[in-house]
């Protein structure tokens, strides 16, 4: 998957034999394979190119390329040699072409498609019933929902009964919108039961549309190792059959609806189990937790509700990732927070359950550790330090008590520590060492009381910062301005005060999206200093136009904000979804202008302070704005008309301030209704 194709090679002077990705039978070199996978091919894949003139050629993998929405070719069919074809996430679009039947001597066929560009047309069946020397079939993003022929179960039928040697069937994800016949009797006997799918080895049924209950007196699949059937809508309970095979090793039965209890496994080869989002019931099958080459297991938001002892998992000596949560799992005796977890492990999810006590330390190989949304109540043991490989630590929505142990700061691999919603008290002791990686630090909603600990100084990785909702008493900490990589300050109702004063420094918060210094105690002017410093609220990057969210490839960071009048929380924060609220505080003097020039915000809310004189027309060129409120000030004068250009505008108050005059054009938007 790695390997890039050498242009340099492909030179009409040199024998293309000897070409990157270019093989020849060596008697008569005659081209036989070309693989080109993940060259970095860029433009069209022209019909009238070479490679479809190549009659020779046994196997051609075009995968991972950008053929910029070329439709596959229909000469295609006349390389009939072909045994190998993967055309798997190379930008192709259209309808496959019917001349992909004739290639009847395929031994595997693999066609991935990126965004469902890809459909599937009525020679589907002819395709099955030519390629009876199918030994693996992948589809995945193909649309095949309306073009299943009349005769498609007789086709299917001819796969069935004449590939042998079929070991793998993917269908993944291929838009199923009404299970056809022979797909409906899929698990049945009549289908399964012939001795030809003794072979079969992998089956690929996820994301599909399939329903109902699957049939518990299936046999037939003893070769199968791999059988993935999430994100359908299967109901009923897991049939014994599946527990049953004997050489099991990977199964997904995720997203979907099967209830009840598990029954015990057969195989002795288990090694990755994801039964997440079901309804499945406890207890936890006793062959699962047996499973020496067990490297992850998912029973994740289903209604377990055993006591959990974590010997229970001693034996699972090779567990990787080990996914427990949003259940019903409690521990009843203290000694369990004495975690006897394997060595192994590197993640840890428990969130969302309902475990008591003290913070259970895992074993020193942890990295990603969840622990949040339980009832955990007493101090953080400072033996949490010890984890020399802790990466995350998501502590939130307990109710640990007592101080930030101090040794946080010290850790040289952290880079999310999430502890908000605690009781958490105390000053801020963490002294971070220079050169931590900490991303985000998240405190919100504790009674933490002092100042902003100064050694934040050294989190030049710090990303999101989140002190709000505590009792930190302290004036704005406009160093944290000379980090470089922060995007989110949150220091809203906390005891700070003072004015925010011009720094000489230039440059500051130059990532700065979200700024949320609401319910203090600031005062004199609004800092339009700040305001000159937003670099990253000044454009809209259009190359950050498709969906990002801060923390997507660490952690999944929250906020709460204030938006069109409600208080809401973000569970994903969208890199473009830019803030200021300076709300609730005793900011005196003008709206800055330069406001204006922050031209990527979404939401601006400055109410609750003593503001003067007249709403600026610059902001006019805030054209990304959607919620503006400046009420409760002393503003006057006429709403600007300009702002009725802006098409995102869905919130503006202006109520309880002094006179104000209707502009002429009455304005698109929600207008406050205290406003008359």
């Amino acid at each position: 998957m790695s390997r890039y194709l050498s242009k340099d090679t492909w030179n009409a002077s040199v024998d293309c034999c000897l070409w990157d990705g270019v093989h020849c039978d060596e008697t008569r070199s005659q081209v036989i394979e070309i693989d080109l996978k993940c060259s970095q091919l860029q433009g069209k894949l022209s019909s009238n190119s070479s490679i479809f003139q190549l009659y020779t050629l046994k196997r051609l993998d075009l995968s991972i390329n950008d053929f910029s929405d070329s439709h596959i070719s229909p000469n295609i069919g006349r390389l009939s040699s072909l045994t190998y074809l993967d055309l798997s996430y190379s930008m192709f679009t259209g309808q496959i072409p019917s001349e992909i039947s004739h290639l009847s001597k395929l031994h595997s066929l693999r066609i991935y498609s990126d965004l469902s560009g890809l459909t599937l047309g009525p020679h589907f069946g002819q395709l099955l019933k030519n390629s009876t020397q199918l030994r693996e079939l992948e589809f995945a993003n193909v649309a095949i929902s309306s073009t299943i022929p009349p005769n498609f179960s007789s086709y299917i039928t001819t796969l069935w009964n004449s590939s042998a040697s079929l070991k793998v069937l993917s269908l993944y994800a291929v838009n199923f919108t009404k299970v056809p016949e022979p797909m409906s009797n899929f698990f049945g006997p009549i289908r399964l039961l012939n001795k030809n799918w003794t072979q079969l080895e992998q089956l690929q049924l996820s994301s599909n549309f399939l329903t109902g209950s699957i049939p518990s007196n299936v046999s037939g699949f003893q070769s199968l190792w791999s059988l993935m059937l999430s994100s359908n809508n299967w109901t009923g309970t897991i049939p014994s059959w599946i527990t049953s095979l004997p050489s099991l090793k990977y199964l997904d039965l995720s997203n979907n609806n099967f209830n009840g209890q598990i029954e015990e496994f057969k195989s002795k080869e288990l090694s990755w189990i994801n039964l997440g989002n079901n309804h499945l019931q406890s207890p936890i099958p006793n062959s699962l937790l047996n499973q020496e080459n067990l490297i992850f297991l998912s029973i994740s938001s289903n209604n377990f509700s055993d006591n959990l002892n974590f010997s229970m998992f001693s034996n699972l000596s090779g567990l990787g990732t080990l996914n427990l949560s949003y259940n019903s799992f409690s521990w009843t005796n203290e000694n369990q927070a004495k975690s006897n977890l394997l060595e192994s492990l590197h993640d840890l999810d428990l969130r969302s359950n309902l475990l008591q006590g003290s913070l259970p330390i895992p074993p020193s190989s942890v990295e990603n550790y969840f622990i949040s949304h339980n009832r955990l109540s007493k101090h953080i043991p400072s033996a949490i330090c010890n984890l020399e490989f802790l990466t995350i630590l998501d502590l939130a929505s307990n109710s640990v008590k007592g101080a930030i142990p101090p040794c946080f700061g010290n850790m040289s691999t952290i880079e999310v520590l999430d502890l908000r919603h605690n009781n958490l008290s105390g000053t801020i002791q963490t002294n971070f060492s220079v050169g931590n990686p900490l991303r985000s630090f998240n405190l919100r909603g504790n009674k933490l009381e002092g100042k902003i600990p100064r050694t934040l100084i050294n989190c030049k990785r710090l990303e999101v910062l989140d002190l709000g909702n505590n009792e930190l008493n302290d004036t704005f900490p406009m160093w944290l301005g000379t980090l470089p990589n922060v995007m989110v300050l949150s220091l809203r109702s906390n005891k700070l005060h003072g004015p925010i004063k011009t720094s000489k420094t230039k440059g500051l918060f130059p990532q700065l999206r979200m700024i949320d210094i609401s319910s203090n105690g600031f005062y004199e002017d609004l800092p339009t200093y700040l305001f000159e410093n937003f670099q990253a609220m000044k454009k809209v990057d259009e190359n950050m136009k498709t969906p990002r969210y801060i923390g997507d490839y660490y952690y999944k960071d929250s906020i709460t904000i204030s938006s069109k009048g409600l208080s809401m929380e973000l569970v994903r924060i969208f890199i473009l979804y830019t803030i200021i609220d300076l709300s609730s505080n005793r900011f005196e003097g003008s709206i800055p202008s330069v406001i204006g020039g922050l031209t990527s915000l979404v939401v601006v809310n400055i109410s609750h302070n003593s503001l003067e004189g007249h709403i600026p027309t610059s902001l006019e060129s805030l054209s990304e704005l959607q919620s503006l409120d400046l009420s409760f000030n002393k503003l006057s004068g006429e709403i600007p008309r300009q702002l009725t250009s802006l098409t995102f505008l869905g919130f503006l108050s202006v109520s309880q301030s002094s006179r104000w005059m209707h502009p002429r054009r009455k304005p698109i938007w929600y207008i406050s209704k205290q406003f008359i």
